[in-house]
């Protein structure tokens, strides 16, 4: 029986050797005539292979050393020197008319370049898709065609007299009576490429008592940072302040700044977890603003623990310790009314009478 099995197995072993030619296939190939197949090649195709190149043979060692000279010399010669031939995006900003102009922040080789964004913020896709839309449409004011605009002697822009031709394109001059300090900033009207949006948030906490207490500071720090997921500054006292009992130069809180997408997420966690649980809070006052569209409103110490990175772990923070902070949202309108349009959209909402 062992026997039997041993000569099967040569058998098997041996048929493809005894059979090394294959049979043709029942198509022909290319489904070429046999005449066509047989003629030569045309003097075009003479420098085609017959096999491909799964088929062909490797090339000897000899041949792929000399391959990878020829390369690497080509590649040396046409390459330049990088300390003299590379591009370096300036230093320094020198006008539109200087020839070498610096690259948008957007481009990989600028100095101010940032990667990302890697997320998209939910409240920054609703400002897109809903908001933006809803301001352009409530604070359209239909003007008929030939209709001469009156404007204000206030703040009014003078025009240039044309008497020298650097006249000609030029933007219209500053308000009579100095500075744009003095006049505030002029209002501009909301139009399609100038909607109101988030710029930057800031978070300040003030602790008077860090000059003699270091543990003040360290838990506004900590305060600051939980809440606002970046490194805060330390601040320090500018003026002498009798009255508080403070000095110049001494430490008083930390400040932290938003921008983007962090400044988004953070307005979006206020407006949906925080201010919500606050049963007392009347909201923002209407009187509130600087007169260029930036907002601001305070928290209490006891309104700390309603974020939710100091509700997981408010054991950590001493009670005694907890700081308030003072909020500052930056809007790009001109006015406190675009800037307050903003917030009631994005869900502040505001109490008291309306001045200005």
């Amino acid at each position: 029986m062992a026997g039997a099995r041993e000569g099967t197995r040569l058998v098997r072993a041996l048929r493809p050797r005894q059979l090394p030619l294959r049979p043709a296939p029942a198509c022909s190939r290319r489904f070429a005539s046999s005449a066509a197949e047989a003629t030569s090649k045309p003097a075009d195709l003479a420098d085609l292979e017959d096999t491909t190149a799964f088929t062909a043979p490797t090339p000897d060692a000899k041949t792929a050393q000399a391959f990878a000279a020829a390369r690497s010399q080509s590649a040396s010669e046409t390459k330049l020197p990088g300390n003299r031939y590379q591009y370096h995006p300036p230093k320094y900003y020198r006008g539109p008319l200087h020839p070498v102009q610096m690259p948008p922040s957007s481009d990989p080789t600028a100095r101010d370049f940032v990667p990302g964004p890697f997320s998209f913020p939910r409240l920054k896709h609703t400002y897109d898709s809903t908001i933006a839309p809803d301001l352009l449409a409530l604070t359209y004011t239909h003007i008929p065609p030939g209709t001469v605009p009156v404007e204000s002697q206030k703040g009014t822009l003078r025009e240039w007299d044309e008497s020298s031709p650097y006249h000609k394109n030029r933007p219209r001059r500053g308000p009579r009576g100095g500075g744009s300090s003095r006049l505030g900033i002029l209002e501009r009207k909301i139009t399609w490429n100038n909607i109101p949006e988030i710029e930057a948030v800031t978070i300040n906490s003030y602790a008077p008592l860090a000059s003699d207490n270091k543990e003040y500071l360290h838990v506004a720090r900590a305060v600051v940072q939980a809440i606002s997921g970046a490194y805060p500054d330390v601040t320090t006292v500018k003026h002498h302040v009798i009255q508080w009992g403070v000095r110049k130069g001494d430490k008083a809180g930390a400040k932290v700044t938003l921008r983007g997408g962090a400044a988004y997420d953070f307005v979006d966690k206020l407006v949906t977890l925080v201010l919500p649980k606050i049963k007392d809070w009347p909201g923002i006052k209407a009187t509130t603003g600087d007169d260029a569209g930036n907002l601001a409103f305070g928290m209490k110490p006891a309104w700390m623990a309603y974020f939710p990175e100091i509700e997981f772990n408010y054991d950590m923070y001493p009670a005694k310790l907890m700081p308030g902070c003072d909020i500052f949202i930056h809007t790009t309108g001109t006015s406190d009314r675009q800037g307050r349009l903003l917030m009631e959209a994005l869900g502040f909402p505001f109490y008291g009478k309306v001045t200005h």
